[in-house]
């Protein structure tokens, strides 16, 4: 059997009056997913326990079939891992966003105009040089999501630390939003540090001249240690391999096991490679029993909250993504394919929510219900509903 998981990350969102009572998923040409509704099954899934936040690191933990409860530890050593950053018990990783503040202290735009890799590496360095020490690491990775790496000695008396992410406080007052809990001053010293450094850089002033907003601050947040998890083969019996963008889903990809792809053009953004995402996934199931693709441009529209390129997303996913690997399952014996998102990320809002899902899944096996279209307003009316998260997976493997 062949297992196909594919994620468009915040791609659940609710009702919007703009259409008409619609969610973009309901006004979205998806020709593909109603395929495999009418010819499968579609259900609600809860990926996000009680007590936890809707991030995507809990999710897509439990849509890989891992309770959070028991094994999250935070976001940015998740990335650390795929980053090949080996993390020591005493030291501790924080996600390092590049950010725009704006000259009234609001958090303008929290990925500095989905500033390029390239430039990033050139600040990431740079800062590096000026506020970095032998206790204090920044690492480069993709666009605006990097690392800082902190020793636990540097906080002296280190306590529980809150730290709000950049993409739920857009527009809003840094002042008041800024990390809190004892030991929460070094972070916040290295976040109004990194603005003296930033300010006057090359790299941006030619972006200001450009009319592109320039990444003049850190923003830290997402704290984590490294988790111990079991292999995705001791926990299901197979070989897999996953495919994403963003290194938060290879860096769980790489704990738990599954060969990690990379897909030239994979940007993480409206111009990511849907098709070579498609095409690299065919190839990893000659060699694989599972894999696992993720895009993340569903969530970064949502976050945006621009309704337009979301409802496009939706169906780049859909003709990209969907369709191509629907084809290609009808060459192959025994084939199961799954569709849902991680979690909602509401265009009115912006940011993600903890609601359930829907998901729909088809192939050998699955026996069709009643349901004519992939939604959100079709999935609710499903009895089949899971209120663990990770126990999907089970449910399309075994």
């Amino acid at each position: 059997m062949k297992y196909i998981f594919l994620v468009p990350d915040g791609m659940a969102d609710v009702e919007i009056r703009q259409l008409k009572g619609r969610t973009p998923l309901e006004v979205a040409k998806t020709p593909n997913m109603d395929f495999l509704a009418s010819s499968g099954k579609v259900g609600m899934v809860q990926t996000v326990p009680k007590g936890l936040l809707p991030a995507s690191d809990v999710a897509n933990l439990s849509l890989l079939g891992y309770d959070p409860l028991e094994y999250y530890t935070g976001r940015a050593a998740l990335e650390a891992a795929h980053l090949g950053i080996n993390l020591s018990a005493d030291e501790v990783a924080f996600r390092c966003n590049l950010i725009t503040a704006s000259n009234d202290d609001k958090l303008l735009d929290y990925s500095a105009g989905h500033i390029s890799t390239k430039e990033a590496q050139v600040l990431i360095k740079f800062l590096n040089k000026k506020i970095g020490s032998d206790a204090i690491r920044f690492f480069s990775g993709t666009s605006y999501r990097n690392l800082v790496v902190i020793n636990k000695s540097v906080f002296h008396d280190k306590g529980k630390i809150i730290c709000q992410p950049p993409h739920d406080i857009m527009t809003k007052p840094i002042k008041t939003n800024l990390p809190k809990g004892k030991g929460s001053q070094v972070l916040i010293k290295l976040m109004n540090d990194s603005c003296s450094c930033l300010k006057d850089h090359k790299v941006n002033h030619v972006r200001i001249d450009l009319g592109e907003n320039p990444a003049n601050m850190i923003w830290l947040w997402g704290e984590g240690q490294l988790p111990k998890m079991p292999s995705f083969e001791s926990l299901f019996g197979i070989k897999g391999a996953v495919i994403s963008a963003v290194d938060l889903i290879k860096g769980i990809g790489k704990i738990i096991g599954l060969k990690v792809i990379d897909v030239p053009g994979a940007t993480g953004y409206y111009d990511t490679n849907f098709s070579g995402k498609a095409q690299y996934a065919i190839d990893a199931l000659q060699s694989c029993d599972f894999v696992f693709v993720h895009v993340e441009a569903t969530d970064e529209a949502g976050h945006n909250g621009d309704l337009r390129q979301k409802i496009t997303m939706i169906e780049r996913f859909d003709n990209l993504i969907v369709g191509p690997l629907l084809e290609a399952a009808k060459h192959m014996s025994g084939v199961r394919i799954l569709v849902s998102p991680d979690h909602p990320t509401p265009i009115s809002l912006r940011t993600h929510t903890n609601k359930p899902v829907p998901f729909v899944i088809f192939g050998a096996g699955i026996e069709a219900d009643k349901a004519m279209a992939f939604s959100e307003r079709i999935a609710r009316q499903s009895e089949l509903v899971f209120d663990k998260g990770f126990e999907l997976i089970k449910y399309l493997i075994k």
